[in-house]
Parts: C-alpha cells; structure tokens; sequence
C-alpha cells in the first residue's frame, strides 16, 4: 500500500460542521450531484476548483456536528487525505469507514496555506510542505487504521475477510490507496 498522499491543499478553519460541507438540501441528491455541494456554504465554487489528489486540511474540531457521511463526498471528487489540527471523533470514525485517510497534525494551519504542494505519509507521521519546506512529524496512524485504508474502507474490509459477499469489493474498494510505487510504506 501507498501510504504517502501528494498533492495541493486547501485550508480551512476550526470547527467546520459537517452541515457546511454537506447541505441538507444535498442529502436528498445521488452521490455526484451532491458533491458539487460540499464547502458551498463556507467556500462557494470550491468543488469546480478542486482536482482528484487535492488535500483538504482544517483547525480543530474538524467534522463537528451530526455524522453526514461526507467522507463519500470528499472520495467522490478526488480528495486524497483530510488533515487536521484536531478531529470530531465521529468523523475522523467516518472517514477512515470509508477509506479516507485522515491524519491529525496539531498546529497544520499556521504551516501551510491555500494552494500549497505538500505530502503526508500516514503510516511515518511525515509531513512536508513541499513549497516551502517547512517539514514535521506527528504519531503515525496506528496499523489497524491503515490496514482498513488499504483495503478501502472497513466495509471492503469486511468483504475481503469474508464477513460480506466477496462480489462487493470492486465497489466497496473504489476509494482504496493505490498499491505502492515506492513512495512510503507500511
């Protein structure tokens, strides 16, 4: 498994609700319609932005409110990893659920800003901004969290075990990590 994330980030503040990124009006829409909804509140436009291997990274209490799955969401437009200062459990819950890799780096938004390159390897703790150069480290995720990530999500997971039918992985694993190219490694 691929355990580091590259790309361009996207910095949000503290205590983003999970009603800001996914409108009520958008739980009644298909997956792709409702992604165009996410951060509109807060970001209008940012979905027609954002490009598959972007990073969304937050404050703290990142995910607070109820438990949207939003993570689905982020999956379908391409997000690769969420980074934060500080995760609502439940969402941090959610997101690894759903094969979203999801690493908390305390101070994460005095470091990097709005368009910036960077690469966190979830199973080190490593993290650079790569157009700057300031680099750190933090806990990595613990192993149990990145075996579930690279099956693609707990439910894939759970097929792949045999625990549900095996004809759901292609479906249950369309978010999983890529196989390792020899960046990282866990």
């Amino acid at each position: 498994m691929k355990t580091t994330v590259s790309g361009r980030v996207w910095v949000f503040g503290d205590s983003l609700n999970t009603d800001a990124m996914y409108p009520a009006f958008a739980m009644k829409l298909d997956i792709p319609e409702a992604a165009k909804h996410v951060f509109h509140e807060v970001r209008p436009g940012w979905t027609d932005q954002v490009e598959a291997g972007d990073i969304v990274l937050a404050g703290r209490n990142f995910g607070v409110g109820s438990s949207r799955p939003v993570a689905t969401l982020f999956r379908h437009l391409g997000i690769a990893a969420l980074v934060a200062e500080e995760f609502n459990s439940l969402f941090l819950r959610n997101a690894i659920n759903a094969g979203l890799p999801a690493l908390t780096v305390p101070g994460v938004t005095d470091q990097f800003t709005d368009g910036d390159r960077s690469s966190f390897d979830i199973a080190t703790g490593e993290y650079r901004n790569d157009t700057t150069g300031t680099s750190g480290q933090v806990p990595p995720l613990p192993e149990l969290v990145l075996e579930i990530l690279a099956s693609g999500g707990v439910l894939a997971r759970l097929a792949d075990q045999g625990y549900l039918p095996r004809e759901l992985l292609g479906v249950l694993r369309s978010g999983a990590l890529p196989a390792d190219t020899g960046s990282g490694g866990a």
